[in-house]
């Protein structure tokens, strides 16, 4: 059981997923903080690869953003024209 719900590459301190909680981030930065903090600590997992992970589900948070900027932008366009 505590291989599901403490394994050892989660170390010691706070856990990702109590900080994740507790900032109420969404599916992606949680993602990414998970990744971050437990980078060249899960057995087999070099760091680079727990670190690649992070940056994709950044970039795609950022995209995200960006998409949601410019609707937001789209729609206020729209308002003016009415």
């Amino acid at each position: 059981m505590t291989q599901i719900n403490h394994p050892d590459y989660y170390g010691n301190g706070i856990e990702a997923i109590d900080f994740i909680e507790s900032h109420k981030l969404n599916f992606s930065l949680g993602n990414a903080v998970k990744y971050i903090v437990r980078a060249g600590l899960k057995n087999g997992e070099p760091t680079q690869e727990a670190l690649q992970k992070a940056i994709w589900y950044l970039e795609r948070e950022i995209e995200r953003l960006n998409h949601e900027e410019v609707a937001m932008m789209a729609m206020n366009d729209t308002e003016i024209l009415f």
